[in-house]
């Protein structure tokens, strides 16, 4: 007997937006997959993984969306700013990589 792999639908429900925020404000990068597997959601910025388990400020919210509490923005600290991108994985299936999404801090 031959294996017929059928097709997995694996897509993104909603991607991250470019987002404007205020230093000291919350911010919610939104993103959300789709597949029969519950994805891995996992975040980078600026092409690389965050570690959210160790972060105070930043953490995962329960549909995949990334929550940054009170931005962080000063001259010289712009931890917050820059270009984020979400990962969706299923271990049979692979991974999506969301579009990417420039958080942008507007000064005072």
């Amino acid at each position: 007997g031959s294996l017929v792999r059928t097709f997995t639908p694996f897509y993104f429900l909603v991607e991250p937006m470019d987002t404007l925020s205020v230093r000291g404000a919350s911010v919610v990068m939104n993103c959300s997959a789709y597949c029969e597997t519950s994805p891995k959601i996992e975040w980078k910025k600026d092409g690389t993984f965050l570690n959210l388990v160790s972060d105070d400020r930043r953490q995962l919210l329960p549909d995949g969306s990334l929550l940054i509490n009170s931005v962080v923005h000063s001259k010289h600290n712009k931890p917050d700013e820059g270009y984020y991108q979400c990962v969706a994985t299923v271990e049979s299936l692979g991974t999506i990589v969301s579009r990417t999404a420039k958080l942008t801090v507007a000064g005072k």
